[in-house]
């Protein structure tokens, strides 16, 4: 993938990523497929890899915030409206269920499906959609199993973002309590060679041509240990995993160092989004003892300047897009397209992407 494409890539989804929000919403029943389409909606399809266990309660939640006995498998297609009846960068979540297809994110279908059907699956929208490329999203603390499909979904529609959806969910409580941050975070752990195995399968695919991804909040541990485990692991293996984004990243920065430093030069390219405004990270900060996090370093101080230069990781700092208000770690940006051409017109000035990017709306 060239450079340029690259920085593309990585704006896209990130400006997506951080757009997406949602307000009220229905506690029951997202899930369950509607009757009721709309030809001028979007659909997009998301397959779903998960180590949460099955829901027995809610037929709409699918899979719940316990975790697991092993892996299961989802094929989830979410119909999004079209953006003129829709704020592009939300997700227009149904005020009651059914929602409307005509303003509303619902769901067009929802399947269990076995290991074999995933891959073969992948294989299928690879062959047909050559370069076969994957976006894995990991999604971060305080997510439901329906919030994580929602979020990936308006994700891929926003942002364009080339590849194969495949969303790796974790048993996220989905609540905003200490108790429920402890949970998740021991969920992560527990997840991380689940995430590790699926690289790997589809690493060995020979229709996937590329692997790239995407991690926000506490989602970047469950993905730097999973790559940690894999770069240490002896044996060779054909590596197509390219790019990994680290979104708003809750890990203590001491630990990233360490984490990169195992990984070796064999590592895919990173790149870093961080705000030093982000107030979720500072309450992470406080619980684990004052240990700065990754996603509020300055990337213009040092040591993190030249550690960063050094490690060849892609900076970009959003804390200049701050607004009356807003929340830096799912910041809400006004205008996706200025943004990723910001990007583009830096590259076009020759900039050398090590240096760090701080994003500015001016």
């Amino acid at each position: 993938m060239a450079r340029s494409q690259r920085v593309a890539m990585y704006a896209a989804v990130v400006v997506s990523l951080a757009l997406g929000g949602c307000s009220g919403r229905p506690s029951q029943g997202v899930l369950v497929p509607v009757t009721e389409t709309f030809a001028g909606a979007s659909r997009v399809p998301v397959l779903v890899a998960t180590t949460r266990q099955r829901s027995e309660a809610d037929r709409g939640e699918m899979f719940s915030s316990e975790r697991g006995e092993a892996v299961a498998y989802a094929a989830i297609t979410v119909s999004i409206p079209p953006d003129s009846g829709r704020e592009v960068g939300q997700i227009q979540w149904p005020s009651s269920i059914p929602g409307d297809p005509h303003r509303d994110f619902v769901t067009v279908s929802a399947d269990y499906i076995d290991k074999p059907t995933f891959f073969n699956s992948v294989t299928a929208q690879a062959k047909q959609a050559r370069p076969g490329k994957v976006l894995i999203f990991v999604h971060g603390f305080n997510n439901k199993f329906d919030d994580a499909v929602y979020r990936f979904a308006q994700i891929v529609h926003d942002s364009k973002a080339p590849g194969i959806p495949v969303l790796f969910t974790w048993p996220s409580r989905g609540e905003l309590k200490l108790r429920a941050y402890t949970y998740d975070r021991e969920s992560a752990n527990y997840s991380r060679d689940a995430l590790e195995e699926l690289i790997d399968t589809l690493d060995r695919n020979p229709n996937v041509s590329e692997v790239n991804i995407l991690a926000h909040s506490m989602g970047n541990w469950v993905a730097l240990e999973a790559l940690r485990s894999r770069y240490i692991r002896p044996g060779r293996f054909v590596d197509k995993l390219k790019n990994v984004m680290l979104v708003a990243p809750d890990v203590d920065v001491d630990v990233f160092r360490t984490q990169i430093r195992r990984m070796g030069a064999r590592r895919p390219r990173f790149a870093l989004f961080v705000s030093q405004d982000d107030k979720a990270l500072a309450l992470s900060k406080t619980i684990w003892g004052g240990g700065p996090r990754l996603g509020e370093v300055n990337p213009e101080q040092d040591p993190w300047r030249s550690e960063l230069v050094r490690d060849q990781i892609e900076v970009f700092d959003l804390t200049s897009l701050r607004k009356p208000g807003d929340d830096a770690h799912d910041r809400a940006f006004s205008d996706v397209t200025s943004v990723v051409g910001m990007i583009k017109q830096r590259l076009r000035e020759g900039q050398q992407m090590t240096d760090t990017k701080s994003i500015s709306m001016d």
